[in-house]
């Protein structure tokens, strides 16, 4: 289903993307990037300390990198309250995913994993590609939400076309 180069291509796109959407959220008042905007999870800052804790417990699981500070999704939206300290945050884990994509061997891919989901109250036993397939799939499905949000504080941030991913 897919390869590890497509772990390493979508990890840069990751820390490309998310250097973007944090640039032009810096621009933002502290008041701008916590107004609730009608997104999912609320305002820039929640949706994007929601991504990070969804990044966490994933690399948690692939990994075994620390699980995060939030318990479960409703807490993850407010566990970073500091901006300073989210953006700290994201930038090492970013580091973290990339390391994590360059040392992906093409049999870890092979075969299923099962965890217990806190989402679902139980255990769940998945094919491993179509878990890491997910993970990048929420990356980009959160960051195109607060994209959205950013442009409506008149912020530009980089274009999310892949191809267009600086080398």
């Amino acid at each position: 289903m897919i390869t590890p180069d497509y772990a390493r291509a979508m990890a840069a796109y990751n820390r490309w993307q998310n250097r973007s959407l944090y640039r032009e959220a810096d621009a933002l008042t502290e008041a701008e990037r916590k107004q609730p905007c009608g997104a999912f999870f609320g305002s820039i800052h929640a949706t994007l300390s929601h991504l990070l804790f969804g990044d966490q417990i994933w690399m948690h699981r692939f990994a075994g990198t620390p699980a995060p500070r939030a318990k479960s999704i409703a807490e993850s939206v407010g566990a970073i309250p500091d901006w300073a300290d989210l953006k700290q945050q994201r930038s090492a884990f970013d580091e973290v995913i990339l390391a994590w994509a360059e040392r992906l061997e093409p049999d870890w891919l092979v075969g299923d994993m099962t965890w217990f989901s806190g989402a679902l109250g139980r255990e769940v036993t998945k094919p491993r590609a179509l878990l890491v397939t997910h993970f990048f799939n929420h990356q980009t499905h959160h960051r195109g939400q607060v994209h959205c949000l950013l442009t409506q504080f008149k912020r530009k941030p980089d274009d999310t076309d892949l191809p267009l991913m600086p080398a």
